[in-house]
């Protein structure tokens, strides 16, 4: 993870499949303040697209930035506004 922001609060979307971690991010991020940054972690290799797709059809969010490794997909998502 970079240290050029603070992780705020971290969902936990192991095993669920699409939709799901993309509806659960939007709910999570919805309750954050602006400047906030969600660490996403997740099994579905799915997320990967489906997260960064998300991120750039959404005003309001900035997708930071993304990690792949033992089986896991974390992805840092940023509330801008």
């Amino acid at each position: 993870m970079s240290s050029e922001y603070t992780v705020t609060e971290t969902l936990d979307v192991k095993g669920q499949s699409c939709p799901m971690p993309i509806v659960k991010t939007k709910q999570a991020i919805d309750d954050l303040e602006a400047g906030d940054v969600l660490e996403v972690v997740a099994t579905d290799s799915g997320s990967m697209s489906d997260i960064q797709g998300w991120a750039d059809g959404t005003d309001g969010v900035e997708l930071l930035e993304q990690e792949e490794g033992d089986g896991r997909y974390t992805h840092y998502v940023k509330k801008t506004e």
